[in-house]
């Protein structure tokens, strides 16, 4: 029994470390290729003349459900793009059913009457959810290329100037996304840990793999298509809770090709509610798997390089991370107990140090992130721990998110709520009860990592600690806000 443990913690552990090895991996390519793609699209945008007559038709589609706070705002950025306004059409997608219907007529009807070509588009339910308003929007979309933008986000007027060139350059180019920037980055350390991972996926990741000719994906908003190119991929699915790493990788497993532009930053909200932070990771973290067992058969089957396999299957399958991380924090204390006598410092020394190498690659890549966004090398460092802590505390969540891909369990999208600049409509989220077993774990670590300082196993127990603080504090938060407590 004992050995069985320790077997089932070495696999954990060696399953965290190869994510972890995959990390420094994206550091290396994407210090190897920044500047040469860098070069390239300065190349790209200098020889572009926005002064031509045939520029082409472009649809901006802005999905919408419920989304007061930040409609009218949205609707009004992109409607300031820089763009001819008879080679621009703007699609409100609006699936509300509360106020923010007539807010978004309102504000339509007052630019439509300036000369703006912007209409909303409605549909009688909601089958398919985002996906859904994308693929009936996408019918009657005009433009040879179709930009999305969802609600929280606010693009630069500059937008399909620094995005468009790239398509007349290349017509194998079926898709470019643009680089999440945040609009409330510093109202909390939960909204300053969420921007540093954001930073982290979106400065090294998404860039490393596009320099390096791999597979990447749409990030839901902030980015712009080839309309060619959605229509032979097949279109916009609904059959899992990201249709948009879906839609991408689909594209490009069908000869369409991708480009990343990390010096094009479109801001966007960052959730402030941990309920709502939670329910965003578990959709993200669901639908990856749902995508990966959708696609990854096609992918190992195709064309493609072993490296452009390997790192899809790194890619969409990131969110494992968590059920083992979960698994490790489990076992740590029967490991102790049960192992005392058969296992030597060796063994613990070892699994500290893949513990060490796991957890320390993640920052190395948010550090290089920070950097090369020009921000202060101790404001980043400083940043780390809370997003350690953060990231831990959501592994219960994570873990169910996946546990129910792999079993097929489907859920409805569960959107976001925005707040806006000034809230004006409170959007609630409900109570997880998933919180009391979020804090029972916290006070399980918490004990295991009394339990590993007792006996003097100080290379092991600091992880422990970070469990510990991550689960007690996504539950206590969780408890915080619960409406009437101090909470939205």
């Amino acid at each position: 029994m004992a050995w069985l443990l320790v077997t089932l913690y070495l696999m954990v552990s060696i399953g965290l470390l190869a994510y972890a090895l995959n990390s420094y991996v994206m550091v290396f390519l994407f210090l190897k290729g920044r500047k040469k793609a860098s070069a390239f699209r300065r190349d790209v945008l200098a020889s572009f003349d926005a002064g031509v007559a045939d520029l082409p038709l472009v649809t901006t589609q802005i999905p919408l459900y419920n989304e007061y706070n930040v409609a009218e705002r949205v609707i009004r950025a992109v409607s300031s793009m820089s763009w001819p306004r008879d080679r621009h059409q703007i699609q409100v997608l609006d699936d509300s059913d509360d106020e923010t219907g007539k807010l978004v007529e309102a504000c339509v009807s007052r630019l439509a009457e300036q000369g703006i070509r912007i209409k909303v588009l409605r549909r009688n339910c909601r089958e398919g959810f985002k996906a859904g308003a994308l693929r009936h929007g996408l019918e009657r979309a005009s433009g040879g290329f179709v930009a999305v933008f969802d609600a929280d986000f606010v693009p630069p007027s500059d937008f399909l100037l620094k995005t468009v060139p790239f398509f007349l350059r290349n017509p194998k180019l079926g898709l470019v996304q643009a680089r999440w920037g945040h609009l409330n980055a510093a109202s909390s350390m939960l909204t300053r840990a969420q921007s540093l991972g954001i930073d982290g996926h979106f400065m090294v990741e998404q860039a490393a793999r596009n320099f390096s000719g791999l597979f990447m994906n749409f990030n839901g908003t902030a980015g712009i298509f080839r309309k060619t190119a959605i229509i032979d991929a097949g279109g916009w699915h609904s059959d899992t809770l990201t249709e948009d790493m879906d839609l991408s990788y689909r594209m490009q497993l069908v000869g369409w090709e991708a480009l990343y532009i990390p010096d094009l930053v479109v801001p966007g909200e960052i959730p402030e509610d941990v309920r709502a932070f939670r329910n965003q990771q578990f959709r993200w973290a669901k639908g990856s798997i749902e995508t990966a067992l959708k696609l990854l058969p096609d992918l190992f089957r195709s064309n493609s390089s072993w490296r452009v396999k390997i790192q899809a299957f790194f890619h969409m399958t990131h969110y494992m991370i968590h059920p083992l991380m979960l698994a490790a924090a489990v076992l740590a204390l029967p490991v102790m107990h049960l192992v005392r006598g058969g296992m030597g410092p060796c063994v613990f020394f070892s699994l500290a140090l893949v513990l060490l190498l796991s957890m320390s690659a993640p920052s190395v890549l948010y550090l290089t992130a920070g950097a090369a966004d020009g921000k202060p090398f101790r404001r980043t460092l400083s940043m780390i721990p809370g997003l350690m802590i953060i990231g831990t505390g959501i592994a219960l969540s994570n873990s169910r998110a996946v546990i129910e891909a792999l079993l097929g369990h489907r859920t409805e999208f569960v959107r976001t709520p925005k707040r806006g600049e000034k809230p004006r409509k409170s959007y609630g989220v409900g109570f997880p009860v998933l919180a009391v077993f979020e804090m029972a774990m916290g006070v399980y670590c918490l004990f295991s990592f009394l339990s590993y300082l007792e006996r003097g196993l100080y290379l092991v127990g600091p992880f422990l600690a970070v469990y510990s603080a991550g689960f007690l504090l996504i539950s206590f938060q969780t408890f915080l806000q619960i409406p009437g407590r101090g909470g939205p």
